[in-house]
Parts: structure tokens; sequence; C-alpha cells
């Protein structure tokens, strides 16, 4: 059976916000609402007792260009936890409108496993990218009204740091000239967009553990150097205050429900392969507050959200997970076996049997942290037998535990089996994880290790301008925070047509960036853009307005 995502949202009958609000002990001032079926969450709650609640991760293997249906899996587990009596909230990621309008889609799942009202969601949702993306232009806005007026903060227009957001994928706005027109426009300059996604400002509010912590944050972001080369920071600028009126409202969490109504704290949307990839720390810890389980993810394959979950906002946080997921599809497999894109949903056991070596990788990975894996596999309606029956061997031979979902066509009752196996797994108490490296080791060796334990690299190899922009990282002094790489999703490689379990492969560091503010470093490897174009035919395409309903949003 087919199953129509807008036509199955647009049948559900929500419960009224403040119902879902009951199920966590949330109600009066505890939400803002925003019409019937979303809300904001207090901040406050966290104040009261807490349920310390189990944090389960669920993760992927390197997925095909379609994705393997990750968020969907997590919203299937999460209705399976509460139909098995468990209390369960989840935590995800907030959609942004470049993929949506694009090729991947949106973040609410599909089929019976998804997270309502599915199109506000997708679309404009409670206004938290256009928070971010008018924060962050802001002070570009701020940084560009210095230059022009010749302040005291001696700007080099050379040398701005600070780039501007927009929510979209525009591959036009990579590269830009401002200030052009003459000397009443400003001052003529080279700058770049950025996809909302990537801004500094979205990892910054997602790291944030409240609003002052989020206010430091953005005072010591560095948007630029002045004319003896010292950094200008965001705080010298006079635009702090205002970014933080403009973030205030998108600070807090939104609560929305699965088709089944189990809790969902949706908040905060960084990419895995541009930045860190995770929901926000606020997001995660209240619904650890509020719920005995909470269900979260990490973009991409767990080579790249994942491991940034682990080593930067695990060890910000202090969070342990207590078990991973880790999603796996027949399709994606065969894919990693050497099959072409279009023949996926040709049955192929073989072709399974040889795509292996990637699902093996990635649970090598998720030991390498020390976490407890699980491989959840997300059937499709074409997946034979003979080819679960591959994954299932290759589980059993491993000794790592594997479980069968149908979530997407049967809603939480298709995820029970998998419900159970992560409270058997998941209820031992958990074992500290191991970060792959110690913030005080070199950068090279930051980048180093995690190259060669979650990638399988042979080694690493620094550019010129790499090599150069690391010396000036120690020279300003934050030569010991954390790593975010920025790699393609396509490959545990930096080479996107490297499929399968690339072996004896060398990844190639061409840049690395100061986040300041969000506290960490961006490793820029392969072709990795922070501004993505949109396919030949977007999905922007198929949507309209239709007797009153949205359609094509998916």
């Amino acid at each position: 059976m087919s199953l129509d995502d807008n036509a199955i949202a647009a049948a559900a009958k929500p419960r009224p916000i403040t119902e879902v609000g009951a199920l966590l002990g949330l109600a009066g001032d505890d939400l803002h609402p925003y019409g019937h079926h979303v809300a904001k969450v207090d901040r406050s709650v966290l104040d009261r007792p807490s349920r310390n609640g189990r944090l389960v991760l669920v993760s992927a293997i390197t997925p095909t260009p379609a994705g393997e249906g990750k968020t969907t899996t997590t919203i299937g587990l999460g209705m399976g936890m509460n139909r098995i009596g468990q209390s369960t909230c989840l935590a995800l990621r907030e959609p942004s409108l470049g993929p949506c309008m694009g090729m991947k889609g949106g973040a609410t799942g599909g089929g019976y496993s998804q997270i309502l009202p599915a199109d506000e969601i997708n679309l404009h949702f409670t206004g938290d990218f256009h928070a971010i993306t008018s924060a962050h232009n802001l002070l570009a806005a701020v940084i560009d009204n210095h230059l022009h007026f010749d302040s005291d903060l001696r700007l080099d227009p050379r040398r701005v740091a600070w780039p501007r957001v927009l929510d979209m994928n525009d591959r036009s706005l990579r590269s830009v000239l401002v200030g052009l027109g003459g000397t009443a426009n400003g001052v003529p300059r080279e700058a770049s967009f950025d996809i909302t996604a990537a801004s500094e400002v979205m990892a910054m509010l997602c790291l944030a553990s409240d609003p002052d912590d989020l206010r430091a944050r953005l005072e010591r972001v560095i948007v630029g150097f002045d004319h003896d080369r010292k950094p200008v920071r965001a705080g010298q600028t006079g635009a702090v205050g205002a970014m933080m009126a403009l973030l205030h409202k998108a600070s807090l969490p939104n609560l929305v429900q699965t088709l089944e109504g189990t809790p969902a704290l949706v908040h905060g949307g960084p990419f895995a392969n541009i930045a860190h990839g995770c929901n926000s720390v606020v997001a995660t810890r209240m619904a650890l507050h509020l719920a005995d389980w909470c269900i979260t993810e990490a973009g991409f394959g767990f080579d790249l959200g994942a491991e940034k979950f682990f080593d930067i906002k695990c060890r910000l946080a202090g969070l342990n997970p207590s078990a991973v997921v880790l999603v796996a599809t027949i399709r994606a497999l065969k894919m990693h076996g050497g099959v072409e894109l279009d023949a996926l949903s040709q049955p192929d056991a073989a072709a399974v049997e040889r795509g292996l070596g990637n699902l093996e990788k990635h649970l090598e990975s998720v030991l390498a942290f020390g976490a407890r894996p699980i491989v959840a596999l997300n059937r499709f309606a074409a997946d034979t037998d003979a080819e679960i029956a591959v994954v299932r061997a290759a589980c059993d031979r491993l000794g790592v535990p594997f479980e069968e979902s149908d979530h997407h066509a049967r809603g939480g009752a298709g995820a029970e089996a998998l419900a159970r196996r992560v409270v058997e797994v998941g209820t031992p108490e958990a074992k500290p994880f191991t970060p792959l490296y110690a913030l005080s080791d070199k950068v090279p060796d930051k980048i180093r290790k995690v190259a060669q334990k979650m990638y399988g690299a042979r080694d690493i190899e620094l550019t010129s301008e790499a090599r150069n922009s690391l010396r000036r990282i120690a020279k300003l002094g934050y030569a010991d925070l954390p790593i975010c790489i920025a790699k393609t999703q396509s490959s545990l490689s930096d080479d996107p047509k490297l499929r399968g379990r690339p072996r004896d492969f060398t990844v190639t560091v061409r840049d690395v960036k100061l986040n300041a503010g969000a506290g960490f470093l961006v490793v820029l490897t392969g072709n990795i853009l922070r501004m993505p174009g949109l396919p030949k035919v977007p999905q922007a395409e198929h949507m309209d307005v239709v007797d009153g309903r949205i359609v094509g949003v998916r």
C-alpha cells in the first residue's frame, strides 16, 4: 500500500496541546500556545523536580540521497515506547525550508509515524528559524553600519568574518558584493550567504543552557578583525541586546505531538554535514526532566551527527545516552553493495551482503564511544525476507541486538518490538561515554582521531590555508575547543562517490573556521558547501494550497 503522508496527516485528529502537555505534567503558565496544537514550553519547568529520564540516540548508516527514515524511526519508536507503557518524550530538530523546498523534504516523519501539525512544522512553525535569521542578519547590518560610519571599532572591511544567512537553498548567494552604488550605500566589499541551519546563531541557541549563556556566547562571537589584526567581537558592536530580543521566544522549546499523541519537543535545526546536527540542549534536558525516556536523533549517518552529538553536545551538557539505535535499510545496504539508485527496489540479497561493511563500520563507531548499539531495520514494502535475513544474521554474528521495525506502515504498533529491545538494552545504568579526543589534544590530532576512528581513514592532509588558519586560531587562544567536521553525508570518506566501507583513504582539510560563540572549530573537508542549491526540479514546484489545505509538503 502506498502511504500518502499529506493525506494521513490531514485525516489525523490531534489532541489539544494542553492535553499533550498534561501527559508531561504541564499546565497553565507552563505553556505558551501557538494555536490549538503547538505551544512554547516555559523554561521554569526545569526548576521543578526531575524524572531523571534515560536518553536514547537514534542515528543511521550512511544514507541514500532520500534518507533512511531516521526521523520516522525516532517518531515510531517514541510511539512504540508509549504503547508498552513507558513515559516518553521526543526531542527533535526543526526542519529547514531549504531542503523542504529542495529535494530532501521536511523533517516531520512519514506514513503513520509523523509529528503534527506537519505542514506548520515544515514551513513557518513558531518562527524560530526566522528569528535566528533576523538576529544573524541584524549583526551583519550593524557590522556594515560600523564600516560606513568608520566607527571606533576600526573594523577592516577585508577581514569581516560574519556572513549573512537565508533559510533557503540559493547557490547564487554563495559569493556576493555588497555596498555597491556609491558612498551612500556603504563600503563595497566581498561577502557571502550561508543557509540558516549553518548559522553560528543557530549553533549558539542550540548549545546554550540558559539566556545568560546565550548572551555570553553572542558577545564573544568574532565578527572580524581591525586594521591591527586584533579580533572584533559582537559584544563590541552594540547589537547583542537586540539579538537577544529577537531570540527571546525562539529560545523556548516547541511542544507538538505524534499521530498517536506522544509528546514531542521540536527545537533548533543545525545540519549535521555543515554544523553539529542536534536539537537544542534545553529541549533535550526538558524531555529528560519531564519523562522517563527521551528519544532524540542526530543528523545523517553516525559519522556526522552522532559523533558531534557525543563529542560536542554530550560533552558540553553532561549527557550520557543509555542506548544508540542505528537505523539501517535494505535500500542503503544495496547501494553500498554497488547497486545503482534506480535499481534499489529490485531484490538482491547478494548486494545486501556486499553492503554490510558500511553497517559494520558504524557499529564499530558506536562501540568506540562505549555506547550500546541496537540495529533497527526500517522496513520498506519492497524488502524481501531473504534480504532481511542477511542483516539479521550479520547482527547475530556481531553480537548486536537487531529488530525489524514497520512503524511507517503501522505506527507505534510496528515499533513495539524495537521499543521493548530499547528498554531491555537501555535500562541498566550506562557507563559514561568515552570521547574520541581530549580537548587538550592538538587540533590536527583531534581531526585525525575522528577521521581514523569514525571514517576509517588512513590519515588527514591539511592544505596550506588550513595550516594558516590553525596558526591564527592558536594565537587567539582557541585551540582547546572541540571540532565540528563539515563533510559529505554520502560517504564515510570526504569523497561522496566512495560508497560502502572505503579504506586506505586520506581526508583533505581545506580550512578551519573559528566559531568562538558556539564554542567549536568548524573543519571544512572536500567540497562541502554552507549554502546548498536547489535541484533541477525542486519540491517547491509541487506545493500548493487546494481547498484551503496546503499540499505537496513532504
